[in-house]
């Protein structure tokens, strides 16, 4: 990732079920429409509101490593937004944590905009989330099949003794 000043970044959280796989998507660019930063990470099981705060606090970390002092931050999640801006109270206890630790990151940059934006603005963010966890399932399917393989019945697993 370069370095740059003032940063667009686009952030989604996706779940497969809620609670499920989650994972983030994030895209930095900079003031010249550049790419900075792309991630797609899978992040474990929780639900689709904390895979939504965890990329806004991933999204702020990065932007604070590329040395960025202004962010404009768009987000498909009218809660995660509305939340941030206090305009709701946020009440589960897992999102206070996430709220309290981007708002804690908050204070590394001189200017930050948060915005809601509709789902279908935010399709490289959503697309690089669920990429995450398609491939993590895929790497999963694919874990179990070589461990079912691996678990066919030997000569000495059979009854019969070998030596």
């Amino acid at each position: 990732m370069s370095k740059a000043k003032e940063v667009f970044i686009n952030i989604d959280g996706a779940s497969s079920g809620n609670p499920g796989d989650s994972a983030v998507g994030i895209l930095i660019r900079d003031i010249n429409n550049q790419e900075v930063g792309k991630i797609s990470k899978y992040i474990g099981i929780g639900t689709n509101n904390a895979a939504e705060y965890t990329a806004l606090v991933i999204a702020l970390e990065q932007a604070y490593k590329l040395g960025a002092e202004r962010l404009h931050i768009k987000s498909d999640s009218e809660l995660l937004v509305k939340q941030m801006k206090k305009e709701y109270k946020v009440k589960n206890d897992n999102l206070k944590e996430l709220n309290q630790k981007a708002k804690d990151l908050f204070k590394n940059f001189a200017y930050i905009d948060i915005e809601h934006i509709k789902r279908e603005f935010n399709k490289e963010a959503d697309y690089l989330a669920k990429k995450a966890i398609e491939e993590h399932q895929k790497a999963d399917r694919t874990v179990a099949v070589c461990v079912l393989r691996n678990t066919e019945e030997s000569p000495s697993s059979k009854g019969q003794r070998s030596g």
